[in-house]
């Protein structure tokens, strides 16, 4: 048998000789030819394109490592998914975790679960006991939220620290005051008139400017009286009329007569040196420092019944610096009384001892108040949201009837700490008597209607009788706003300290501490002997 191809390849011929000597042909025709030349060209060209890619890729693959990668499986998971056909599981398995979080956040963690004390531990025990994704996020739930309340707790016991340190005598001070109170009765020089009989006139000389200190803290006083005059263009016009308690009169008289202030003229007075101050005059205040309840509201267990849980760090300070001791103190109440306390004066500028004058004040006696009685600080615009957003709701409770009828939450709020008082002015209004009607009000109401300080009821009592003055005159806030604007405070012609970290505490702002100290004579035998160093 013979096979015969022809030239184009199309048909085949098979031939074959039999017994009888013929040849038998079969032809067989085969299909056409689908792929051209051409075709067959352009294939080769492609498949010679991307065969060095192929070779480049497999190559870097193998450098980076024959032992990570010896299969196929792996060859196309290094050279992308999609182009073996593999599809990318790890968007499906992040909405799967998504899922198991969402139903973890909305279920309760059970009571019993026994949480890691570290992420260290939380590994471990996931490795020894195969947790599942669901498990895993029960158990990091669980951790936070029980950080979550270690931090919360944490936050509340320094917050209650530095009241406690707030409202104690740091023993330096004591020391002084004790030293100072045996200094009066062994030295004559300590005892001496003050001012002397030659300058006593001047302590009711209108053309003077005159300063009013009420106080108990010997060294804060010094340093209101020092830089004050200090700061004063015209020092010797300055007179200082310093109120203290009768256990600190003493010390304080001691002080300033060993440490004169010349030329500027001091008078030191005790609470119970002025006759007016009887309990006629002031039945409320009697009643506001001795009334068991009050005095258990600013001694007392701070915590005891509060809910921490519904209220933030920062609001559970303000309420802790609201129960200061110092506010059913007559010493805060006084500056109310200065029409009676000082008859013959007709306009003062009242300090409270936790501030710093850096600026000349003669320019306040200028100042028109336009009739009004009072000339602050408002606290209610300024660059610091924090310290100067202060209205009336911050103060008020507005759930309260009597308060929704009477005040406006919106209403602008002004600072004590140095304010300029027309007395004269004073003298024709009933301010005294609207302050004591509503201090007993707000006795009546269990202190349901404010519970921070003095200033309240003053807002009340001084409704639209106060004189906006320029915010530079005053600055607030360097006792609890640790981010204090240091340039702004250069600038300011009084800087006060209020809240709980007075420049003379440990838990003072280390920053902000060399404003006030460098009015301090640390040189002072009687700080020496005390300790009171500088820091």
């Amino acid at each position: 048998m013979q096979l015969h191809f022809s030239p184009s390849m199309r048909s085949i011929t098979i031939s074959s000789s039999n017994n009888n000597g013929f040849i038998d042909l079969m032809k067989i025709k085969v299909a056409a030819r689908h792929i051209s030349y051409r075709t067959l060209f352009h294939t080769i060209l492609i498949l010679a394109f991307l065969l060095p890619f192929v070779f480049i890729l497999t190559a870097l693959v193998t450098l980076e490592g024959v032992n990570k990668c010896s299969s196929f499986d792996c060859l196309g998971r290094r050279l992308g998914p999609r182009l073996l056909g593999r599809v990318d599981d790890s968007g499906r398995l992040v909405r799967d975790f998504y899922k198991i979080l969402n139903e973890v956040k909305a279920g309760e963690i059970p009571p019993d679960l026994k949480l890691p004390d570290s992420f260290d531990q939380l590994v471990s025990d996931m490795k020894n006991n195969q947790y599942d994704a669901k498990t895993f996020a029960i158990m990091l739930r669980g951790m936070m939220e029980k950080l979550e309340r270690e931090i919360r707790e944490s936050k509340f016991a320094e917050l209650m620290n530095k009241h406690f340190a707030a409202s104690s005598i740091p023993k330096g001070i004591h020391c002084l005051s004790l030293r100072l109170t045996d200094e009066y009765s062994s030295n004559a020089h300590a005892r001496k008139q003050l001012p002397p009989p030659e300058l006593l006139p001047l302590l009711s000389d209108n053309s003077h400017h005159h300063f009013i200190l009420s106080t108990d803290n010997i060294l804060a006083a010094s340093v209101v009286v020092t830089s004050t005059v200090q700061s004063s263009l015209k020092p010797e016009k300055i007179v200082f009329h310093v109120i203290t308690d009768k256990k600190t009169y003493a010390g304080m008289h001691s002080w300033f007569a060993l440490n004169p202030v010349n030329p500027a003229v001091i008078e030191i007075k005790g609470i119970h040196q002025f006759d007016w101050l009887t309990r006629e005059n002031v039945p409320v205040l009697e009643a506001v420092e001795n009334q068991n309840g009050i005095r258990n509201y600013y001694h007392g267990n701070h915590l005891a019944g509060a809910n921490l849980s519904d209220t933030s760090p920062r609001k559970f300070a303000s309420k802790l610096q609201a129960r200061s001791p110092k506010y059913i103190s007559l010493l805060n109440h006084l500056r109310i009384y200065l029409p009676e306390l000082f008859p013959n004066l007709d306009k003062v500028v009242f300090l409270d001892d936790d501030v710093v004058i850096q600026r000349d004040l003669s320019p306040l006696w200028e100042i028109d108040l336009e009739g009004k009685v009072n000339g602050a600080v408002e606290t209610c615009r300024g660059e610091d949201d924090w310290v100067m957003s202060k209205h009336f709701r911050n103060y008020f409770n507005f759930s309260h009837p009597l308060i929704a009828r009477n005040l406006d939450p919106d209403e602008c709020a002004w600072a004590y700490g140095m304010n300029i008082f027309d007395l004269r002015a004073w003298r024709r209004t009933n301010i005294r008597e609207t302050y004591h009607s509503w201090l007993k009000e707000n006795l009546k109401s269990n202190l349901s209607m404010w519970k921070l300080g003095t200033l309240p009821p003053a807002l009340i009592a001084f409704k639209g009788l106060v004189h906006p003055i320029d915010p530079s005159w005053h600055m607030l806030g360097l006792g609890y706003q640790n981010n204090t604007n240091i340039e702004s405070v250069k600038k300011a012609a009084v800087i006060h300290y209020n809240g709980q970290s007075k420049p003379w505490l440990q838990i003072g702002f280390e920053h902000l501490r060399p404003f006030w100290t460098k009015y301090v004579n640390y040189s002072n035998d009687f700080l020496r002997n005390c300790h009171i160093l500088e820091s």
